[in-house]
């Protein structure tokens, strides 16, 4: 490696930043999920009994657009516009609740 262009140093670092972005979600889980059994807690929800429904990410609704967001209605309330311009439904995974029991620890007689 002692002849490395600047070209090939410039693509190292971009690679080892987008792996550290997409790896750092899953690393976050993990080490959360071996502190929770380190403190005797359920590694899934941390004795909450919920776990936030992956789909709405927890609020119950989805804002129309392809993905599920909409740009231009992000950048309007980001810069202070008032209502949403676009329709939001309800998810229909979760049944607009926003959150299942969690099957590791949690009563299915219970909600």
């Amino acid at each position: 490696m002692e002849n490395i262009t600047a070209s090939e140093l410039a693509g190292f670092e971009l690679n080892s930043t987008v792996m550290c972005h997409i790896a750092a979600p899953r690393i976050d889980a993990f080490i959360s999920a071996s502190q929770r059994s380190t403190l005797g807690m359920c590694k899934r929800c941390g004795n909450l009994r919920m776990i936030a429904c992956s789909k709405c990410k927890g609020t119950g609704i989805l804002k129309g657009g392809p993905f599920g967001f909409n740009l231009d209605d992000d950048l309007y309330q980001s810069v202070g516009g008032g209502g949403s311009k676009v329709p939001s439904i309800a998810c229909t995974k979760c049944q607009a609740r926003g959150h299942f029991c969690c099957p590791d620890c949690s009563d299915t007689s219970s909600v």
